[in-house]
C-alpha cells in the first residue's frame, strides 16, 4: 500500500533524478511522464508510448525501488497507461532528400584511408558496394575493434555514391540517433513521415548497431525498415564492434544482416601503422623519418585512433617549440600512449604447439606441405591466429610455416574469418586457443 499522495511520490522522484540525468535526456524521456490517477495500490503513470516505459525502467528500475513501494512477488507497485494515438494526422511534408542534410566526415574518405593486410579485404568491400549499390553485397556488415576504421570506410561509401551516384537518396546515421529519430518522431506524431523517408531511401549506412541491444521496440522498428529496404534491392551498410552472431539481438534480425557479407577490419600490421602515421603526418605538415615512424608504430598497436592522436601531439610539439621529430622528442611528448609493455609474447612456435594439442596434429606437419583436412585446416587456423595475435608482417609471419607465402597466410585467415561466423564450435576452440596463449 502506498504511504504517500501518489502526485508527491512522483514529485520526490523527479527532484532525485533530474541531479542524475542531463538536462536533454530528462526534457525527452522523464519529463513527458505524468501521474495518471490515484490508487491505493499502486503509483499509475501515463507515458506517451513504450518507449518511455522502456527507458524508465532500464535505466531507473533501481532508482524507482527507493521511491515506490515493492510488492510480495518482488515487482514495483507500478502501473502504466500508454497515452492514445490521435487517430488522425494531417500528412506532414515530407523530410528533405537525404542528401541535403547527409552528415559525413570529409577527411573519411577512400583516397585517405591507408590500406594494409588486415584491411584490404573490407576496403574491397565497400568499395564494390559503393560502386553498384544494390548489387554486390547485400547487407554489408563491417565489424571490428574501437578506432580501426569501420565509420572512416562507412563515411567513404557515402562520400563515394555522392559523388558518383548523385540522384540516389543516401543517409547516414549512428543507431543512437535512429532511436533519436523515433523518440521525436513519437512525441511528434509523425511515424508515418519518418517512416516514409527511411523506406524512400536508395542507401542506408548505419554506424554501431551494438547500441540497439535490449531496445526491443526500437529493435523492432529498425528489422522492419531494414526488410524494407532490402526487398527493394537497396543498399544497407552496417557496422559493430562484433559481428552479427554475438550480438544480443533478435534471431529474425540476426540472420537478416548475415545475408549478404560480414567483413572483418583487424588491427593493422606494423608496415600499415608505419604508413598511416607517415600520411597523417603529412597531412598535417609535419615530417617524420622512417625509423622514428617505426618507432611509434612498434610501442602504439591497438588502433588507428591512437596513432593520429599520437600525430596531433607531435604536430602540436613539433609547430610550437620549432624542434624536428626524433625518437627522443617522441618519448617525451607521447609519454603515456607508448606500451613497453605488452600482453604476453606471442610467437609463431607458441601458436603451432597450441594448435597441435587442441587438433591433435603434429608440430611438423603444420609446417610442412601437406594437403590433408585433418592438417591443412589446423595450419590455417594456426595461420588466423598468427594474423590476429602478432603484429609482425605478412611475409614473416608467412615463412614461420614452413616457407609458405603472405597470399598464402591472408588466404587461410579470409577462410577462418569466414568460417567463424556460422561454425560454433570452431569459435570456441579459437577462443580457448587465445586464452591459452594470452595468459
Amino acid at each position: 500500500m502506498l504511504t504517500k499522495n501518489q502526485a508527491d511520490i512522483w514529485s520526490d522522484f523527479l527532484a532525485y533524478i533530474e541531479e542524475k540525468c542531463s538536462a536533454a535526456e530528462f526534457q525527452n524521456w522523464i519529463a513527458p511522464i505524468q501521474v495518471a490517477e490515484n490508487g491505493a495500490d499502486e503509483l499509475v503513470l501515463r507515458v506517451p508510448n513504450i518507449f518511455v516505459q522502456e527507458y524508465l525502467l532500464a535505466n531507473y528500475k533501481k532508482d524507482l525501488a527507493g521511491f515506490v513501494p515493492v510488492k510480495t512477488n518482488g515487482d514495483l507497485a507500478l502501473k502504466f497507461i500508454i497515452s492514445e494515438e490521435i487517430k488522425k494526422q494531417p500528412i506532414l511534408e515530407e523530410a528533405p532528400p537525404a542528401q541535403d542534410n547527409l552528415k559525413l566526415n570529409p577527411h573519411y574518405t577512400f583516397e585517405n584511408f591507408i590500406e594494409g593486410a588486415s584491411n584490404q579485404f573490407v576496403k574491397s568491400a565497400a568499395l564494390g558496394v559503393a560502386s553498384h549499390p544494390g548489387k554486390s553485397y547485400n547487407p554489408l556488415f563491417i565489424h571490428g575493434g574501437v578506432g580501426l576504421g569501420k565509420t572512416h570506410l562507412l563515411h567513404g561509401i557515402g562520400h563515394y555514391v555522392r559523388q558518383h551516384h548523385k540522384k540516389l537518396k543516401i543517409h547516414c546515421i549512428t543507431t543512437e540517433g535512429f532511436i533519436n529519430d523515433i523518440v521525436d518522431n513519437l512525441k511528434n506524431k509523425s511515424m508515418d513521415r519518418m517512416k516514409r523517408f527511411y523506406r524512400s531511401l536508395d542507401i542506408l549506412l548505419v554506424d554501431d548497431i551494438q547500441f540497439l541491444q535490449s531496445r526491443l521496440n526500437f529493435e523492432d522498428e529498425f528489422c522492419n525498415t531494414f526488410e524494407s529496404l532490402i526487398n527493394q534491392n537497396k543498399q544497407i551498410v552496417i557496422t559493430s564492434d562484433k559481428p552479427p552472431s554475438q550480438l544480443k539481438l533478435s534471431e529474425r534480425l540476426v540472420a537478416r544482416m548475415e545475408w549478404g557479407l560480414v567483413a572483418h577490419v583487424g588491427a593493422p600490421d606494423i608496415e600499415t601503422r608505419v604508413a598511416i602515421l607517415q600520411h597523417k603526418a603529412e597531412l598535417r605538415g609535419i615530417r617524420i623519418p622512417h625509423k622514428v615512424a617505426f618507432f611509434i608504430a612498434e610501442h602504439i598497436f591497438n588502433n588507428v585512433r591512437q596513432l593520429e592522436g599520437a600525430i596531433n601531439r607531435l604536430s602540436a610539439f613539433s609547430r610550437h617549440m620549432g624542434k624536428e621529430v626524433t625518437e627522443e622528442v617522441v618519448e617525451t611528448t607521447l609519454g603515456e600512449l607508448l606500451q613497453h609493455n605488452p600482453q604476453k609474447k606471442v610467437s609463431v612456435d607458441n601458436i603451432l604447439h597450441c594448435v597441435g594439442t587442441l587438433f591433435e596434429v603434429r608440430v611438423s606437419d603444420l609446417r610442412g606441405s601437406s594437403r590433408i583436412k585433418t592438417v591443412a585446416f589446423p595450419r590455417q587456423v594456426a595461420m588466423y591466429l598468427a594474423k590476429e595475435l602478432m603484429t609482425d608482417s605478412l611475409m614473416k609471419l608467412a615463412s614461420a610455416f614452413g616457407g609458405k607465402t603472405h597470399s598464402t597466410l591472408l588466404h587461410a585467415w579470409k577462410k577462418v574469418s569466414q568460417q567463424l561466423q556460422s561454425d560454433e564450435t570452431l569459435r570456441k576452440q579459437i577462443e580457448m586457443a587465445r586464452r591459452n596463449l594470452e595468459e
